[in-house]
C-alpha cells in the first residue's frame, strides 16, 4: 500500500520508501494493467446477446480509467486535473457496476469478476483520496 507520511515522504508499507515520481508511475501502470486485465477477461467470456453489450461497456469504462489518468498527469490547470481525476473515479465505479452485471450473466466467472471488481473498487478509493487530499491542501 502506498501512503504519504506527515512530512510529505511517500512510502510503501512493508517495502520501504519510494519517490513521488515512482508513485505516479505505479498508478499509471496499475490503471493500464487493470484495463489489460479486463480485456483478457473479456476474451474468456462466451459471445452471446447478453455478454456482448456488457463486455463493450466494461472494456470502455475500465480502459478509460488509465486514459483519464494520463490526461490528468498532463493537465493544464488544477481545475482540469481535478476534472480528469474525478473522471477516473467515475469510470472505476462504472466498471464495478458492469463487473457485477457480468458476474450475474456468467456465474462460472463470478470469482474472476470479484477479483476485478476489488481492483476497480481500490482504484475508485485511490482517486477519491487524491481528490480529498488535494482539496484539504487548498489546491
Amino acid at each position: 500500500m502506498i501512503v504519504e507520511n506527515p512530512n510529505g515522504k511517500v512510502q510503501m508499507t512493508n517495502q520501504g520508501q519510494i519517490s513521488k515520481a515512482e508513485k505516479k508511475y505505479d498508478l499509471e501502470e496499475r490503471t493500464a494493467k487493470f484495463g489489460e486485465d479486463i480485456i483478457e477477461f473479456s476474451f474468456s467470456l462466451p459471445e452471446n446477446s447478453i455478454n456482448k453489450p456488457l463486455i463493450s461497456q466494461v472494456v470502455r469504462s475500465a480502459t478509460s480509467i488509465g486514459a483519464n489518468y494520463m490526461e490528468a498527469d498532463g493537465a493544464e490547470s488544477k481545475k482540469d486535473f481535478f476534472h480528469k481525476i474525478a473522471l477516473c473515479k467515475k469510470e472505476a465505479k462504472e466498471s464495478m457496476h458492469w463487473l457485477r452485471m457480468l458476474a450475474k450473466a456468467n456465474p462460472v466467472k463470478k470469482d474472476d469478476c470479484r477479483k476485478l471488481w476489488k481492483e476497480a473498487h481500490e482504484l475508485a478509493l485511490i482517486f477519491s483520496s487524491i481528490i480529498l487530499n488535494k482539496k484539504k491542501d487548498g489546491n
